[in-house]
């Protein structure tokens, strides 16, 4: 009766343990919905050194051109926060990317097709630009990804993650490749507090570092040379 007993027990155990091994979330998407989240339209951005029509806004959706290479920035500063940003390609190689904790020293005297020389870089690239940068250099690259990578710009500061790029740049490589392809939309959900960035891609965590310096300053939208959709921005200021 005893060992009956035990082995039902068990059979029960290990069903239930099962039942929860398949229950287990893996991923989890933070869409920017709930009390405290604020919705960032063109109304929230200040022109710095691209041409007016560079950025064109609607609602809470801004299609960049990509030219010229330069950038938009928020008319306030930010310093914990948590933001989501969903986001396409619209053309082979094209690149992008959000600045976190710009300073007012990274806008001094920017000119057009210039890129502040500070801030965190929270990078969106195409994977069309690591296909054509193999083509160029017959080699794969070992110094950048096209699934998120995190690193700080100029005269910014930050302790990349692990992985981090092998050349000793300051980059946190993604720890797994999930951004989709030209014309298919991405979601990133950054999390900044206290000098720590953290990336999530489609619902993973992926990326990011600690020790920024600034850890305080603007957000920043970039345009770096090809047409990009970006909708759905918002922000949750955090203690």
């Amino acid at each position: 009766m005893i060992r009956y007993s035990l082995t039902v027990f068990s059979l029960l155990l290990g069903s239930h343990l099962g039942a929860q091994e398949q229950n287990v979330v893996t991923q989890a998407v933070i869409d920017g919905n709930g009390p405290g989240w604020v919705t960032l339209t063109g109304a929230d951005f200040d022109l710095i050194n691209t041409d007016p029509g560079t950025f064109t806004w609607q609602d809470d959706a801004v299609h960049c051109t990509g030219s010229p290479v330069g950038v938009t920035r928020s008319k306030k500063k930010f310093t914990n926060f948590e933001l989501v940003v969903t986001w396409r390609h619209n053309k082979s190689g094209g690149n992008s990317g959000v600045f976190l904790w710009a300073g007012d020293d990274a806008f001094k005297d920017l000119k057009p097709n210039q890129l502040p020389p500070g801030g965190i870089e929270v990078q969106i690239l195409d994977h069309g630009y690591a296909e054509q940068f193999e083509k160029d250099n017959g080699k794969k690259s070992d110094w950048f990804t096209t699934h998120g990578d995190v690193f700080p710009v100029g005269t910014s500061k930050m302790v990349p993650f692990e992985p981090k790029a092998p050349n000793n740049s300051g980059r946190s490589f993604p720890s797994k490749n999930l951004s989709k392809g030209i014309g298919e939309w991405n979601h990133y959900y950054i999390r900044a507090i206290n000098g720590e960035v953290r990336l999530w891609v489609n619902g993973e965590e992926v990326s990011g570092g600690n020790h920024c310096e600034p850890k305080t300053g603007y957000l920043c939208l970039e345009s770096e040379g090809a047409p990009i959709d970006m909708k759905n921005i918002r922000i949750r200021e955090l203690p």
